[in-house]
């Protein structure tokens, strides 16, 4: 056989092992350009809602959360909201220091929950709900977590979704201090890719935006055609798809922003992403091909989308197969006279992945210091390589340590 043929063999071989990573780079191409288009349409208003409002529960579940919980519910009890028609609700799981104390103290309510064997985040969650629920007159509870600052309309932006006839909403979730380091630079990046662009590009196309754990709203008809029984290690993504199963959206509440603390140490974003990556595999092997199936008996865009969100693997895993086959294809190209056709699939994805991590930087507004930390991706990614087979140990609710705890990069 030929030089020349056997390069050709190996320029299709390479386009098939770069074609999965380019469709999914596609995808969030297609979601970029709809953000783009969602946001020059001038849809962010602030939205107000109709009269009379409704009663909602903040739910706030909180493990050893002492440190950062004062601050929290003190950013949850200067809502502008009437304090008669709404309520904080603190479920203090299994906790071994004064967290349900300081709760107390702010004027919170709180739930003390004990359970050796049933821990964790989802539990907790699914407790608030029901002690939530027992006043017929609550309308929907709010998910924020206990280190995290809210802005003061989330609650207003939230009745104007119900107002709306929407069932379930996200706010949009930032860092709470991205220039702390880094790792919390990148993270802002990262969130404003995942969380503001993605969700702009669903919201504009009329999707799901999916669950991010924190600035969740579940109106009661939604926890009753969809009840809350999700509790594994990505809770917000698991439920996430049950709702889209049940074929209720997640609407996005783009005028209010809740900003949680992230580790900017790496033992403790390590702690933290092994647990995120184990659960999201977990998922994976669960949810995706149901999903999916459900997806083409109901001719779904939303559940497809969802599913895809789902199985979606880190932009890192998306670039590596990108960048290895334009390197391969430059070098086949250098030497033999063929069509490249693996250049061709990989810079389409190259392009596509490009444009969408550009457009979350500028929407971040980390300027450059948001360049600086988008430098350091390779070493990243080689980092969370490194977390790989570290997941034996993740099943438990294990606080991690905050930035203003711990910074040393």
């Amino acid at each position: 056989m030929s030089a020349a043929r056997l390069a050709r063999g190996a320029d299709v071989a390479l386009a098939t092992v770069a074609a999965p990573a380019t469709a999914f780079a596609l995808h969030l191409g297609v979601l970029t350009l709809a953000a783009i288009k969602h946001r020059r349409s001038g849809r962010y208003p602030l939205a107000l809602p109709a009269l009379p409002l409704p009663t909602l529960v903040v739910v706030v579940p909180a493990h050893n959360e002492q440190a950062g919980i004062t601050a929290t519910l003190a950013s949850l009890l200067a809502l502008d909201y009437p304090a008669e028609l709404r309520r904080v609700l603190v479920v203090a799981d299994n906790c071994t220091d004064a967290t349900a104390e300081r709760a107390a103290a702010t004027g919170a309510d709180v739930l003390v929950r004990t359970d050796a064997v049933h821990r964790g985040k989802g539990y907790a969650l699914g407790a608030g709900f029901r002690e939530a629920l027992l006043n017929p007159a609550v309308a929907a509870v709010v998910v924020v977590d206990a280190d995290t600052l809210v802005e003061p309309n989330l609650l207003t932006s939230a009745a104007a979704a119900l107002s709306r006839g929407e069932r379930a909403m996200q706010a949009d979730y930032r860092v709470r201090d991205p220039l702390q380091s880094w790792r919390t630079t990148l993270m802002e990046i990262a969130f404003s890719a995942m969380h503001t662009v993605r969700n702009e590009g669903r919201e504009h196309l009329n999707l799901s935006v999916g669950l991010r754990g924190n600035g969740m709203v579940f109106s009661r008809e939604a926890l009753d055609a969809c009840p809350y029984s999700s509790f594994g290690l990505v809770e917000d993504i698991e439920y996430a798809g049950g709702l889209a199963a049940a074929g209720i959206r997640v609407a996005y509440l783009a005028d209010s922003t809740v900003r949680g603390d992230m580790p900017a140490s790496s033992e403790a974003a390590s702690t933290q992403r092994v647990r995120w990556e184990e659960g999201r595999r977990r998922l994976r092997k669960q949810a995706v091909g149901p999903l999916l199936s459900a997806a083409v008996r109901h001719r779904s865009v939303m559940m497809a989308d969802t599913a895809i969100e789902l199985g979606g693997p880190p932009l890192a895993r998306v670039a590596l197969p990108l960048v290895g086959t334009a390197v391969a294809a430059f070098g086949l190209g250098r030497y033999f006279h063929i069509t490249r056709w693996s250049a061709a699939v990989a810079g389409v994805g190259l392009a596509s992945l490009t444009g969408h991590v550009a457009t979350a930087w500028s929407r971040s507004g980390t300027g450059w210091a948001g360049l600086g930390a988008l430098a350091r991706v390779p070493s990243y990614a080689a980092w969370k390589i490194s977390l790989k087979g570290s997941s034996r140990s993740v099943d438990s609710w294990v606080r991690t340590t905050r930035s203003e705890e711990k910074v040393a990069v």
